[in-house]
């Protein structure tokens, strides 16, 4: 049988500015697309072949149905899209300075998704739904944007799931702005590690939320946690790999850098391929690192469809 994911996540519409000319002096030319990093992710898995599952809360909305129609374009499996009536995606808006430096402006506090499972009865008929996926892959982000009360309700679930044999993936992706307090955030991130089959953290991002702390340090602490597979992404330092006897370093690909959105994202989607065709973890996370590598060559978090779609050829036959 083989393996099926579903993502658990946000996704906005995304503004940046365009280089066309202004119609008029109060005009302003931009460009339009979206993102969000669980979503980045089912994207590049569905290119390497393994057919996603998005579950997020958009509007009914002209734009709402455009994003959805371009994952399903993708390859992504989007009944467990919900269109919420009267309501509106959330919107990003990102400034590049003269140096390069993106800054990024947010309007996502009423954006629908927040609500994914406020309701217990849409909560549970979802939930019914989810059971028969292999494993269920969200983000810190994931985690962030959520109401107390759907949150809540997300991690009361995640143990019965996993009790049915279901796995969970987790990249800790973590976003200071998106929590109330350092504390709320490592209370719901320990919450998270302990039901957390297969963890993908960032080592910064880590550092940013619990302190200094080194790649040995983490992973004592997730094991502790009962995390049983890692793969810590430590940027110029390639990444880690660590499991049941498995404990290897994957040197990072030397490239030229043009932009680093989504290599993380990218990469997760490259291991968890790799691992769903049954690849050993080192060379899973060989396919993440290629895939990472191609990404950070392009502008923007998703790169033209035929350039992602040669790491496949590197994935066994599934």
């Amino acid at each position: 049988m083989s393996m099926t994911i579903a993502a658990i996540g946000e996704c906005m519409l995304e503004l940046s500015k365009s280089s066309g000319v202004p119609t008029t002096a109060f005009s302003r030319p931009v460009n339009l697309a979206f993102g969000g990093d669980s979503l980045n992710t089912c994207i590049y898995l569905a290119r390497l072949g393994v057919k996603p599952s998005y579950v997020t809360v958009l509007g009914d909305d002209p734009l709402s149905l455009w994003m959805a129609e371009c994952w399903r374009q993708e390859g992504i499996d989007c009944s467990r899209v919900r269109h919420a009536k009267g309501e509106l995606p959330g919107l990003y808006f990102i400034e590049t300075d003269e140096a390069g430096e993106r800054s990024f402006f947010y309007w996502r506090d009423r954006a629908p998704v927040k609500r994914l499972l406020d309701d217990e009865s849409d909560s549970a008929a979802l939930f019914e739904t989810l059971g028969s996926v292999s494993m269920l892959y969200l983000s810190g982000i994931t985690l962030a944007v959520l109401t107390e009360r759907s949150r809540e309700r997300l991690m009361r679930w995640l143990p019965e799931y996993r009790a049915a044999g279901g796995q969970v993936a987790f990249d800790n992706n973590f976003r200071p702005k998106l929590w109330r307090s350092l504390e709320e955030a490592r209370i719901v991130y320990r919450s998270m590690y302990g039901m957390t089959d297969l963890a993908l953290p960032t080592l910064e991002d880590e550092v940013a939320l619990f302190g200094e702390m080194s790649a040995d340090d983490l992973i004592r602490e997730l094991s502790a946690l009962g995390v049983k597979e890692i793969a810590l992404k430590q940027g110029e330092q390639g990444c880690r790999v660590f499991g049941s006897g498995v404990d290897e370093h994957i040197p990072v690909i030397a490239t030229n850098v043009v932009d680093t959105t989504s290599a993380g994202d990218s990469f997760n989607a490259g291991y968890l391929a790799g691992r769903a065709r049954g690849m050993i973890q080192a060379d899973a996370a060989r396919i993440g690192s290629e895939l990472a590598s191609l990404v950070i060559q392009h502008r923007g978090a998703i790169v033209p469809a035929i350039l992602s779609r040669r790491i496949a050829e590197l994935l066994p036959v599934g």
